[in-house]
């Protein structure tokens, strides 16, 4: 394989202006062009990985299936691309600094005097690198977290700057930038963007291509004076326009030419088109659903819907295979009571129950399972979701009313989820959980042995507690059954209730792996039976 090529996507202005999206739409306009690629995040945070953080903080924690607690980013990635990332696409200034001194701590650096220049930007280009020797690559695109001009980003700009100069024509920089309405005056404004890249060239970094965030279109003569005052030729001022959907920026970036722009500043061919026809049938579809069903997601972070971004997508996902749009209920958790909970549900097509741990908004999360349970209303519950499951039938169906989480009541006589036996002597938080994928051997004549359609799968993990298998007889006898079981330590990791229309709760996190290119089947069989529950 000739050298690998190397895309730094920055971002100015602003943040949160869809530096993924735009990594991972340029990536798959590539893959579809027949290119080897994968995207890695580069994050600023002095954190060693999202793992120990709030939701509130950065969203969601995606999982790999090595075991890697990423940025919820990389979910794009694997979204778009439709192949799975790992430890070494996401790399934070924790781990970064971590390594450095770990090195320094050995005597690898021979007693000379640690510096950000060159130990730290030479770690920071080995971990950007590193993707690129495996070989398995022919272009490797990096996001940098962050707005330009932060501080917590300096390292990495400069990473940049050093790794220019050392690649030559083998790398460019694409600089995400907003350009502004003001509707007072009703027109757009670059200058942001002009002093966004000033910023960028006073760190001796040129962007090649600008992609421009806009609510509307930019003229000629806008993107001739963008061109001129940024210094980058004028194909390569990029419209980002507002989208309908993410799924759409693929495409309204290939009509903007943005592939063909990057390949050929890094001398790649660019003969024919990239081959979207499977995506614009995914983007039709999205747009014209046949009917529409309601789905209730019940969880305690609602406030920031980042927190469920995976289980939000694979909705989605699922939703076009059935040709419906899925309505998203949020129901807060902390909210739920016994008095409330019909208000709440009583309308819906379905109900999901999320992931979240922890003992606020716990109860609520009960008395949602209870009424899907106990009204026939098809039901989905994820790793915290299926714990809840299980504890509101030991507590109102076996009628053990103290029944309980030993996360949340250590003094339970009936602790049907328990700590798992290998997290007893754990004392750090940080990447200590079970995590990433697993063997699951599924029962025959079970709605998760059709789903899947095969008696072996795996999934990805992130959680302490488990289902307590002492109680395991109890639990089938009432009815309720465990469908899916670890083969090698016997976790069991899906339970069903047979006699109910469609109730499944699962130990892992199914939402981390569907993908444009394949929804995931555990979610498409949720919306089917959503749908049938609608049409009666």
């Amino acid at each position: 394989m000739a050298n690998t090529k190397y895309i730094f996507v920055t971002g100015g202005v602003t943040s949160s202006l869809g530096k993924g999206i735009v990594s991972s739409s340029l990536a798959a306009l590539l893959q579809a062009r027949g290119y080897s690629v994968t995207i890695q995040k580069l994050d600023p945070y002095i954190n060693i990985d999202p793992g120990t953080l709030n939701p509130y903080e950065h969203g969601e924690c995606f999982v790999t299936d090595d075991g890697a607690e990423t940025d919820l980013d990389l979910g794009h990635y694997e979204r778009f691309l439709n192949r799975p990332s790992s430890q070494a696409n996401n790399v934070t200034t924790g781990r970064i600094y971590q390594t450095v001194i770990e090195k320094e701590r050995r005597g690898d650096f021979l007693g000379k005097t640690v510096q950000v220049i060159p130990h730290i930007t030479d770690e920071i280009k080995n971990r950007i690198k590193k993707l690129g020797e495996t070989g398995e690559f022919e272009i490797v695109i990096t996001e940098i977290g962050g707005t330009v001009g932060d501080i917590e980003a300096l390292p990495y700009i400069e990473t940049v700057r050093q790794l220019r100069w050392e690649l030559g024509d083998d790398c460019l920089v694409v600089h995400l930038t907003l350009i502004p309405f003001l509707s007072a005056t009703g027109e757009l404004k670059t200058k942001p963007t002009q002093h966004s890249v000033k910023t960028l060239q006073e760190s001796g970094v040129q962007p090649d291509i600008l992609v421009c965030r806009t609510e509307y279109a930019l003229s000629d003569d806008m993107k001739r004076k963008l061109a001129l005052f940024c210094n980058v030729k004028q194909e390569a001022v990029i419209e980002s326009r507002d989208a309908f959907s993410i799924y759409e920026v693929p495409l309204l970036m290939q009509s903007e030419k943005l592939d063909e722009v990057a390949l050929k500043g890094l001398g790649l061919p660019t003969v024919g088109e990239p081959d979207m026809t499977r995506w614009k049938e995914f983007v039709h579809k999205l747009k014209n659903p046949v009917t529409e069903i309601k789905i209730g997601l019940v969880g305690k972070y609602i406030e920031l819907k980042d927190s469920y971004k995976s289980i939000v997508e694979s909705l989605i996902h699922a939703g076009v295979s059935n040709r419906v749009k899925v309505n998203i209920q949020w129901i807060h958790s902390e909210k739920l009571s016994v008095e409330n909970v019909n208000e709440y549900v009583k309308d819906l097509d379905g109900l999901l129950v999320a992931p979240g741990f922890g003992q606020r908004g716990f109860e609520g999360k009960i008395k949602a399972v209870q009424y899907a349970r106990e009204n026939d209303l098809p039901f989905l519950g994820i790793c915290f979701g299926m714990q809840a499951a299980v504890i509101e039938y030991a507590r109102n169906v076996l009628n053990w009313k103290d029944a309980n989480t030993s996360e949340v009541d250590e003094n339970s006589k009936h602790k049907v989820i328990d700590l798992m036996e290998e997290q007893k002597k754990v004392t750090d938080m940080g990447g200590t959980m079970r995590l990433g994928a697993c063997d699951c051997e599924l029962s025959e004549r079970s709605i998760s042995r059709e789903v899947y359609k095969r008696s072996m799968i795996s999934e990805r993990h992130r959680h302490r507690f488990e289902f307590n298998s002492n109680f395991k007889e109890d639990f089938e006898k009432a009815g309720m059954k465990a469908t899916g079981v670890n083969p090698e330590t016997g976790l069991v990791e899906i339970v069903e209730i047979p006699k109910h229309p469609w109730f499944v709760g699962v130990q892992f996190h199914p939402e981390y792996k569907s993908t444009v290119a394949n929804p995931h089947p555990l979610f498409e069989a949720f919306v089917e039976a959503a749908l049938t529950h609608n049409k009666k």
